[in-house]
């Protein structure tokens, strides 16, 4: 099991971090894992994009010319990265800013609505973890309990009160993918 990903979108969308928690969470699962990041000129706002590689192998290079996946949270970024998707895999779309549409028929494509979702559940902040959580469900590279667990320990002492915000964020992404 290989999985390369390049997630993008604008600075302060929380691109890295999603990137992060993969990583993170494929440590404790045991895999062998990669993430670079790269920024724009400016970090929030800017172009924001990160590589992450997830693996039960070792990996030789870190770096990703034909993902398995792509994360798009900017229009920008499905223009870029769209194209360089591997035939058969999967395309993340935060449809709430995306009005495109893909026109391949050589690879899955979810359309998940991360800001309207964040939205309404009253922090805009959180559309990252709506991406993540439609991430780790259509994917099932990695177990939603590590997910979980990674969360609870993210948010701790006087942030502990955003764990459930957190959590309704994640698995409203889930629901995105299962529907």
């Amino acid at each position: 099991m290989k999985h390369e990903v390049i997630l993008s979108g604008f600075g302060g969308q929380g691109v890295m971090s999603i990137g992060k928690n993969l990583v993170e969470a494929g440590v404790a699962e045991d895999l062998q894992v990669s993430w670079v990041p790269s920024y724009g000129p400016e970090m929030r706002g800017g172009t924001a994009n990160c590589t992450v590689i997830l693996s039960d192998d070792r990996i030789g290079s870190p770096l990703v010319e034909h993902p398995s996946e792509i994360v798009v949270m900017n229009r920008a970024a499905l223009a870029k990265f769209g194209p360089q998707v591997q035939s058969g895999g999967t395309i993340f779309i935060n449809s709430s800013i995306v009005p495109d549409t893909v026109d391949r028929d050589d690879v899955s494509v979810y359309y998940v609505p991360c800001d309207d979702i964040a939205r309404e559940l009253g922090n805009p902040k959180i559309s990252n973890m709506v991406m993540l959580g439609a991430y780790v469900s259509a994917t099932n590279v990695l177990k939603v309990e590590t997910i979980e667990n990674m969360i609870h320990e993210m948010f701790t002492g006087k942030k502990a009160k955003l764990v459930p915000l957190n959590m309704d964020a994640l698995h409203r992404g889930m629901e995105c993918v299962t529907k």
